[in-house]
């Protein structure tokens, strides 16, 4: 039964304030601007400038938050409710300025505050960094996701890491290399967040474990001595669209227990004196650290337990402030999504907490563990399903390492019992890989202590139960389901491309922010020529926003009226960036040969950031830039064809490119792309797709159907078949057109005085063993690129192509993907929240 929300303890009469007269018109805004900036921030006449506005607004906006944000805690509080706390090591959020503003719906109004000021909106909203608090599709689809909660109403918590660097400002240097720069985005602070010492909690390492207790009255287990940091927590507001909702984002900043050490510092040994502070600080400093050495794999692990621990023991405090010592009902009214296997120690974490602090057995403690645990899947590719080393466990996380130990022998118990004398599978299966250096496996912990395992798009589910997870789904059928990815169109349609966003207000009405579903009502105007006119030149418009960014960052000159044919995610082998170059030479082949007859001009746009460790896919993005050179300075192709990288790719680079984007590029082998969603937003945006069947891309197929949709390459069943044999040599040899894109570059065209520089690449794609068969794939890639340039040629049917697949997006909304993890996993109920009766 829910408290009675009276029965709170009232705040002293001198505190309280009424938010609510914080008005959000125009002159109030900026009234509330002056004041911040002229006494919060102690600015005056000589430091006026975009970022002091940008800073000023950002906390008058907060003030406009807070009553929001509270009443929102408090009625969670009051009605008792089941609550989904979504652990992920990454949230990339991008800009919160633009985000804020829709959802509040008082865009309008703030542009005519800044205005009074004498300065341009636009002009402040760049002002604010990306947050760096992510890296690609996993981090954006949380982020996505905290949005859908808010504007679904559901009770979600995020918990990430407060990383002081993202994970690297990507520049180009004159040779076309990848130059990874820190990238402190806070440098100048986060406006957005509030710190909240009074719920910081201790997190441990190392130490060793000891037995306390006797036979008769049972005994615990002690993690003592050990090295401690404290994790302190930063919130972050999430509106929600236009309801009253404000979530939260809780990052944790790991800092030491003692600042320095004093005896060291008076004797003069100053930089051993702050050793154990930079030592707790690097948790939190940088995402992603490269763990190829031994100590990046321990900060790796120090950086998940770190996460994952505080944020449990910070629901346990809550719990406990507010239940008391009761567990009982601790699984119906919590639930932990796990965001791949990244936050899985949370499964002995939780464990620990039960059983070490709440004295429970281990039957008590697993029964709630596993009732209230829930895992998602991002990748199909063995190789990155994390495993750390038993000897890195042991010396950093005795205790949880003994958890873990004792939950893989209760389980091949089980498997035993189901599956006798299988010791392979027992092998297969089991948490522990044994060998010479014997592994922690997080994905196989992730599956055994939650009572959900989720792939993220159709194709991927169906490969995890049929190969990668086999014998687990074996085990337990009912614990896999699938919840296909979605993107928010809050800020991929609604804030990005706010051209279209009012043509489709004009044309269907209010209200399909939140319900993509009425964007199928546009089919009809497939026929209508002056919706299709305003379609066209809405895209133009955006076409033109994107040529300026481009030419500004690598400075050519793209035509807003040919083919803009865009490919932007994480640079990565199995994404195949590099077919995409193949067909970029064969076009320039086709040019130097004259073969330019009903010729479709063609921007060819590449984005994303390699791994700093992975030296192939830094060699992808000079192959792209050396390429992009030779073509762009070469008068014979003139504007027939440009080619481009774009540098540090990030989210609010996408709300430009996705507008833009004619052609959207998702290219993968078949089989490896666990599901995309920058497909999602491009298509969204009406950019049509020319893709595999991979990943996602099998249900915008769907969706669309075949005929708005440039379908090409082998199947995944294909792939697997034609792998035994495989001989790109032979594909060489039998097609004339790559035979001659091979020639151009063993001729050393595109590095005349780089000797050898894409050796390597050259021999990934001609080698027998190469898995992803980039090769195997041209020449249906290519016959998909001509037939996409040719319907291009036709405007009328590209536009009618192109606003079919935004009338098809629904399935593709992140509200949609949360409305069934909240059916089948999380079981939430919405809580609207009521505006609070302490507001201090």
């Amino acid at each position: 039964m829910a408290k009675d929300k009276k029965s709170r303890t009232p705040l002293p009469e001198p505190l309280l304030i009424d938010e609510r007269e914080l008005g959000m018109d125009a002159s109030s805004i900026v009234a509330d601007i002056r004041r911040h900036f002229n006494h919060t921030l102690g600015c005056d006449k000589h430091s006026i400038s975009a970022h002091h506005v940008y800073e000023a607004l950002v906390i008058a906006l907060r003030d406009r938050l807070m009553e929001r944000w509270k009443s929102t805690h408090y009625s969670y509080q009051d009605e008792e409710c089941k609550r989904t706390q979504y652990l992920s090591l990454e949230f990339l959020m991008g800009r919160s300025l633009g985000n804020t503003l829709l959802n509040l719906g008082i865009r309008e109004e703030v542009e005519k505050a800044v205005s009074t000021l004498g300065l341009e909106l636009e002009k402040v909203m760049e002002v604010e960094r990306d947050a760096g608090l992510g890296n690609g599709g996993l981090g954006r689809l949380a982020a996505c996701f905290l949005d859908s909660c808010a504007t679904l109403q559901l009770p979600v918590m995020g918990h990430c890491i407060r990383y002081e660097y993202g994970i690297f400002r990507q520049e180009i240097d004159a040779q076309g290399e990848q130059v990874e720069k820190p990238d402190h985005w806070l440098a100048c602070g986060n406006p957005w967040e509030l710190e909240r010492t009074e719920f910081i909690q201790r997190i441990r390492f190392r130490g060793r474990v000891e037995r306390v207790g006797d036979g008769d009255k049972g005994f615990q287990m002690r993690w003592v001595d050990t090295d401690d940091v404290l994790a302190v927590p930063y919130d972050i507001p999430i509106p929600g669209y236009l309801n009253g909702t404000v979530n939260t984002l809780r990052v944790w900043k790991a800092v030491a227990v003692e600042e320095f050490d004093l005896t060291q510092f008076n004797a003069g040994s100053y930089v051993e004196a702050v050793a154990g502070r930079m030592h707790a600080e690097n948790i939190s400093k940088v995402l992603y650290p490269n763990d190829a050495s031994e100590s990046g794999k321990e900060l790796r692990l120090r950086q998940q337990y770190f996460l994952t621990s505080a944020a449990l023991q910070d629901v346990m405090r809550r719990w406990l402030r507010d239940q008391g010592e009761d567990f009982s009902p601790f699984a119906e009214k919590n639930c932990f999504q796990l965001n791949d296997t990244h936050p899985a120690v949370a499964v002995a974490e939780l464990m620990r907490l039960l059983m070490d602090r709440q004295g429970m057995g281990w039957d008590q403690a697993w029964a709630i563990t596993t009732r209230c645990m829930a895992y998602t899947n991002h990748t199909l590719l063995p190789e990155a399903l994390e495993r750390w080393p038993v000897r890195i466990f042991r010396e950093l996380l005795p205790r949880i390492l003994d958890i873990i130990f004792e939950i893989n022998a209760r389980f091949l118990s089980q498997v035993a019992s189901r599956w006798p004398g299988d010791t392979e599978r027992q092998a297969r299966m089991s948490i522990i890989e044994e060998g010479m250096d014997s592994q922690v496996r997080m994905a196989h912990l992730a599956i055994v202590g939650s009572f959900s395992v989720n792939g993220v798009a159709a194709l991927h589910t169906k490969l995890l139960k049929e190969g990668l997870f086999r014998d687990f789904y074996d085990l337990w059928p009912e614990k896999f389901n699938n919840k296909t990815n979605g993107v928010t169109p809050r800020r991929f349609l609604a804030l990005a491309n706010p051209g279209l966003s009012e043509l489709l207000t004009e044309t269907l009405g209010a209200g399909w922010e939140v319900d993509l579903t009425k964007l199928k009502d546009l089919r009809p105007k497939t026929k209508d020529k002056t919706f299709v006119r305003k379609w066209q030149e809405v895209k133009r418009r955006n076409k033109v926003h994107l040529a300026k960014m481009m030419a500004s960052c690598c400075g050519v000159k793209f035509n807003p009226d040919a083919m803009f044919d865009v490919q932007v995610k994480r640079i990565h082998e199995y994404k195949r960036q590099l077919l995409n170059v193949l067909h970029v030479i064969h076009l320039y082949d086709r040019i130097k040969r004259g073969d330019t007859n009903d010729w479709t001009p063609r921007c060819v746009f590449i984005g994303g950031k390699a791994a700093p460790g992975y030296w192939l896919a830094k060699r992808i993005i000079k192959f792209i830039n050396n390429v992009a050179k030779v073509i762009n300075e070469d008068p014979a192709v003139g504007d027939r064809l440009k080619v481009a990288f774009i540098p540090n790719y990030r989210v609010s680079a996408m709300e430009i490119i996705a507008p833009g984007t004619d052609l959207s590029s998702q290219i993968s082998t078949a089989g490896k792309e666990a599901s995309g969603t920058g497909n999602m937003k491009f298509m969204m945006n009406g950019a049509v797709t020319i893709g595999t069947l991979d990943g996602a891309n099998v249900e915008i197929l769907e969706e669309v159907g075949k005929e708005n949709f440039f379908l090409f390459g082998l199947t995944e069943a294909e792939v697997a078949t034609k792998r035994k044999p495989y001989d790109p040599e032979r594909i060489i040899h039998e097609d004339e057109d790559l035979s001659r894109v091979i020639q151009l570059i063993d001729s050393a065209h595109f590095n005349q005085f780089e000797p050898g520089a894409f050796d390597a690449l050259i021999g990934s794609m001609r080698s027998p063993g190469d898995p992803w068969m980039t090769l195997a794939d041209f020449r249906s890639f290519i016959d998909a690129q001509k037939r996409a340039a040719e319907a291009f040629r036709d405007q009328d049917r590209w536009t009618r192509m192109s606003i079919i697949n935004a009338a098809c997006c629904a399935r593709f909304s992140s509200d949609r993907t949360i409305a069934d993890y909240n059916r089948d996993i999380w079981k939430l109920e919405p809580v609207v929240p009521e505006l609070s009766d302490q507001t201090a």
